[in-house]
């Protein structure tokens, strides 16, 4: 039996990847994921793969096409892989009770007595698969970490994950008037690096490279943006000078970059390198100054003032100590019978459909053992 306390199965599936859900990433491995515990997730993501799930997906004729970087997306809907679950729900015999809040849960008799609005159950063995804090608009609340904590298990520091980034004060001035422009970048911090859009908002960044890197940010540290991540090296402006003289840094950067954005950032390199008349000719400019404009715009620090939280975080950092569980059955080593999978562990996945893959592979691995 699953028990929901949401009117509608599956909310958060119907709502990812745009209605069309990016239900796995081929290229699932345990170094997408990050925990206290970093072999934690290996075990059970080995024994189902994402060929696992999209065998499924294809026994129930489901079309799908990779978007990018392995990202598995349906041709159609979402829905249609909720409709798969329930089906195969069906297919066993489970029952799915909607809209049941649970109340109480006991230990009672070697198994659990549970409370819910539908009147009381028991089982032998509970599992937890309720989700972490993001998205609470969706229905997402700490259930998950209660029934964790009642048992005696301890949470691990949660904070919102793959969250867009706030700006504030001069730093968000900066960038005054450029909301809803995208360019690709790479962005460094807390020792991760990566490579994908950049959208600028009114209230900060975001788009696929800022949620990526802001599961790795942490308050109060710089982000390292380049803003030019195809140009190979730091001579690259110094040789377009000497096939080009006559040209100016405007007409190179706007081969890279959105005009707005490449005239907002000349302007600010006057400040920050000490770039005198940039729209001048690249002729009038030295190879130090050239290459100094280019090593800034490639090492472009910045310091968020936040995250946009839970709010629109797609995952929850943090949950369930791993050191309490088996990292085979996804067990409590503190209550026989109990489980928790999915983002109430302290596993999350990087952008892209791995955290689907976590929520299938350690379900897996907990129905394996129940």
């Amino acid at each position: 039996m699953v028990i929901e306390h949401a009117r509608q199965a599956g909310r958060k599936i119907l709502m990812s990847g745009g209605g069309r859900c990016n239900f796995t990433n081929m290229y699932a491995e345990p170094e997408n994921y990050l925990s206290a515990n970093p072999h934690f997730c290996k075990s059970a993501l080995s024994r189902y793969t994402p060929w696992d799930f999209i065998a499924l997906v294809e026994k129930h004729a489901i079309a799908y096409h990779e978007k990018e970087l392995g990202q598995l997306f349906c041709d159609e809907s979402s829905k249609d892989i909720v409709k798969m679950l329930l089906d195969e729900c069906t297919a066993y015999g489970v029952t799915v009770l909607l809209a049941c809040s649970v109340t109480k849960t006991t230990a009672r008799n070697g198994g659990f007595s549970v409370q819910t609005s539908h009147g009381d159950l028991s089982c032998e063995s509970l599992v937890v698969a309720s989700g972490g804090l993001s998205i609470p608009k969706m229905g997402a609340t700490g259930f998950g970490y209660e029934i964790a904590e009642q048992f005696g298990h301890t949470i691990t520091s949660r904070r919102a994950g793959l969250a867009p980034l706030t700006l504030s004060g001069v730093t968000q001035e900066q960038f005054e008037g450029l909301s809803g422009l995208s360019t690709p970048v790479e962005v460094s911090a807390g020792g991760a690096q990566f490579r994908g859009a950049l959208l600028l908002t009114h209230r900060g960044l975001s788009g696929p490279a800022i949620l990526q890197i802001s599961s790795y940010w942490q308050l109060g540290e710089e982000l390292i943006i380049n803003w030019l991540p195809d140009v190979p090296d730091d001579e690259a402006l110094i040789e377009h000078k000497r096939s080009q003289p006559r040209s100016d840094i405007l007409s190179w950067l706007i081969q890279a970059l959105p005009r707005r954005l490449a005239e907002r950032l000349l302007a600010l390199a006057q400040t920050n390198t000490g770039l005198a008349k940039p729209h001048q000719r690249l002729a009038d400019h030295s190879d130090e100054a050239l290459r100094g404009l280019l090593q800034w715009l490639q090492h472009w620090p910045i310091k968020p003032s936040g995250t946009e939280g839970y709010r629109t975080a797609e995952v929850t950092l943090g949950g369930v100590n791993t050191d309490e569980l088996s990292s085979r059955s996804m067990a409590s080593n503190l209550q026989p019978g109990l489980f928790f999978i999915g983002e109430v562990i302290d596993v999350s996945g990087h952008l892209g459909g791995y955290n689907f893959q976590w929520a299938w592979a350690s379900a897996h691995a907990a129905g394996e053992c129940v």
